[in-house]
């Protein structure tokens, strides 16, 4: 009971700094966003099972690295935070306020790959201006977003949905989330979701 009422009060703190993070994260980025007004939710039509082995993958990072999901296997749990595209208004929210939560997906062995069908200089440029982010940041640019077709997130017009896959050590996904593409995930959501494979 203690800590169910313990992991609830961090939560609301989480979305309360968040929230606030989100506001100074979108002042300082507000000349370079493009607002691309209301999408339809979904449009796409998933690949992949809550119970199955996640597809492997080898991305290129912004650091120059090729990052493999298969490097994590045996060792974390992998959030990986499909957003799709760069400086838009959600998406530079979003990947900025999981920095405030970097302690607790470390408490729960998590590590994120933020994926975008973005190229590396956009990338690179989009995240230098949101700040540092702790987490690696993949393309998914060529060939064109050959991850989100595999995990069956590819929207019709070239961009991934707004989703995120947790996957345990043993490469089994255990949980799902394709969102609204208009809003961002919860963060209190994902955190609950770890806890319970932690």
């Amino acid at each position: 009971m203690k800590r169910t009422i313990w992991a609830v009060g961090i939560c609301f703190l989480f979305i309360f700094l968040l929230n606030q993070h989100a506001f100074a994260v979108s002042e300082a980025l507000q000349s370079g966003i493009y607002d691309v007004g209301q999408l339809k939710p979904i449009d796409s039509m998933l690949k992949v099972r809550v119970g199955e082995k996640a597809p492997n993958f080898t991305l290129k990072a912004i650091s120059g690295k090729d990052v493999s999901l298969s490097d994590y296997s045996g060792k974390s749990n992998v959030v990986l935070s499909f957003i799709p595209a760069a400086w838009t208004p959600v998406c530079s929210d979003q990947w900025p306020g999981y920095n405030i939560a970097q302690d607790v997906f470390k408490k729960n062995g998590a590590v994120i790959l933020g994926i975008s069908v973005d190229n590396i200089p956009t990338l690179y440029a989009w995240t230098r201006q949101m700040g540092t982010l702790w987490f690696p940041v993949l393309s998914d640019f060529w060939p064109h977003g050959d991850v989100a077709r595999k995990y069956g997130i590819l929207r019709s017009e070239g961009i991934s949905e707004r989703a995120i896959f947790i996957i345990d050590k043993k490469g089994v996904i255990r949980y799902i989330d394709v969102h609204n593409i208009n809003k961002r995930p919860p963060l209190e959501e994902i955190i609950k979701e770890l806890e319970k494979i932690r």
